[in-house]
């Protein structure tokens, strides 16, 4: 098992970091570390952002995706709403594609077509 140390990790990171810096001017990125594994923030810099989440754990070779909306709660406090989930990416490739489709508004589409399909059912 790595650590947050290990060199492959940091080299992983910066590899993804590199791709995703096109991304800067409309996204705030943090990268944060944890016992199990390692997470890169993705803060939409709009009135209504979206935090996107890529997270991989340091006992599997997978990442995971997750897309949240952000609502503000009496002024002060911000609640998440998940829009999309995708789980067992298995290379840094997939990863950036399945990300791009994300950031393009992919999560958006899904969970508009969701509720659009869940109101024609009531």
């Amino acid at each position: 098992m790595n650590d947050k140390f290990s060199p492959d990790i940091q080299t992983e990171i910066n590899e993804i970091i590199a791709k995703i810096e096109k991304w800067k001017n409309y996204f705030d990125i943090s990268i944060e570390f944890y016992f199990d594994g390692w997470a890169i923030f993705l803060r939409e810099r709009n009135i209504f952002p979206r935090y996107i989440t890529i997270f991989k754990s340091y006992c599997t070779n997978t990442y995971s995706i997750k897309s949240f909306e952000v609502h503000l709660k009496n002024f002060n406090k911000e609640e998440f709403k998940e829009l999309y989930f995708i789980n067992n990416i298995s290379n840094i490739n997939t990863l950036l594609e399945e990300l791009n489709a994300v950031i393009y508004g992919k999560d958006l589409v899904k969970n508009a077509s969701k509720i659009y399909h869940n109101s024609l059912l009531k």
